[in-house]
């Protein structure tokens, strides 16, 4: 199912008691939730009632005056359902689950071979599936679904691979990986997902490019709180803006890609240690390793400015590397402000809201709009 098309899903009153609890930035009393949604009090009721029944809404336990008697507060039920995201990396699968407002209830790790596994390990991915929905205690009852990402240019039906360099994958099905979950299943490209999941915990801000930095680089293009696929669903494949021409080689096969010089990688080709030492050694000023950290982030200010220039929109770090970039983020900041014309400070380029396991629940979140539209 399309975003288009879940939107363009006729309003019923309600859902939209519903969204207005789901989305609530104050608080809601029974009498200012009906002036909020037009609707009568004898409509409201009866339809609280329905969502009080099916469990989906209740009082929050909070009152506050409203100048008499004290009012009671209203609030969706954010664990009534569950979705599941699950992140496809070279090595590993990160499962998350997460309740209806995103909020990680469960996460996971696991060891799988995926390049390796592609055409017989469904049967092994659904059993990792089961086993961690079993070691979390998740209420299969109320699951809304998996969701999944790869790290790959996707066909439009999701069904193939077109391109993935850091599998070293081409027009590949997936069914061989993921066909035996026995769930609603949603396939995406890693960026694409996390832009999204960062586009939803920033609800006030609805332009931004995402720019993810795992072991692919990727992103995504946000407008209006949308995704922009672009013509050809290239949109967002920052990963291979050429930054240094002639450069390091990439996975995609071209030279100076911002893949190849900021992905962790990179770091792990280089030093042959992990993220974790790699930042611990900078803090220890070992000068191998910040003439690398200081090297990453000159090319990924090239990146950044590029994006700023073309889109003219916020820049969100996110991924796995982005977790350590907190104490650099001046220093690529000035760098960013170094290459640029037009700026006289570079706050666009931000960390993100969710760095910590922020592609599988971009993942998850699919089915939880899903659901929220179709109250």
């Amino acid at each position: 199912m399309t975003e288009s098309t879940v939107q363009a899903r006729p309003v019923s009153v309600r859902s939209r008691i519903y969204r207005t609890l789901y989305e609530q930035q104050d608080f809601y009393s029974r009498q200012s939730l009906a002036q909020s949604c037009g609707i009568s009090m004898p409509t409201l009721y009866q339809n609280l009632n329905e969502l009080m029944e099916a469990g989906l809404v209740c009082y929050s336990g909070e009152e506050r005056s409203t100048g008499g008697r004290r009012a009671q507060g209203l609030d969706i039920v954010p664990d009534a359902r569950v979705s599941v995201g699950i992140s496809v990396t070279e090595h590993h699968l990160r499962l998350v689950a997460a309740d209806l407002r995103l909020r990680e209830l469960a996460y996971k790790a696991v060891r799988f071979d995926t390049t390796a596994r592609l055409n017989d390990g469904a049967d092994e991915l659904a059993a990792v599936l089961e086993r961690f929905l079993d070691e979390f205690g998740i209420d299969r009852r109320k699951l809304l679904g998996v969701g999944v990402t790869i790290p790959a240019l996707m066909s439009p039906d999701s069904t193939h691979i077109q391109f993935a360099p850091t599998l070293g994958l081409r027009d590949v099905p997936v069914d061989g990986l993921l066909g035996k979950i026995p769930y609603p299943l949603y396939v995406d490209n890693d960026g694409s997902a996390s832009g999204h999941a960062e586009c939803f915990v920033r609800r006030g801000q609805k332009e931004m490019a995402y720019l993810s930095l795992e072991y692919g680089v990727g992103g995504a293009v946000l407008i209006d709180g949308k995704l922009h696929r672009g013509a050809k669903g290239h949109s967002g494949e920052f990963g291979h803006i050429c930054v240094e021409p002639g450069g390091l080689h990439c996975n995609c096969g071209k030279q100076g890609c911002l893949e190849a010089y900021c992905s962790p990688l990179r770091v792990e080709k280089t030093l042959g240690v992990s993220l974790e030492e790699f930042f611990r050694g900078v803090e220890e000023h070992i000068p191998e390793y910040e003439a690398l950290l200081y090297d990453m982030l000159r090319h990924l200010a090239v990146a950044v400015n590029a994006i700023r220039l073309t889109l003219d929109c916020d820049v969100i770090l996110g991924g796995f590397f982005s977790e350590y970039l907190q104490p650099y983020l001046p220093v690529l900041r000035r760098y960013v402000l170094a290459g640029n014309p037009f700026e006289p400070d570079a706050d666009f380029v931000q960390l993100s809201s969710l760095r910590r396991h922020i592609t599988p629940l971009g993942a998850a979140l699919y089915f939880i709009r899903e659901f929220v539209a179709g109250v």
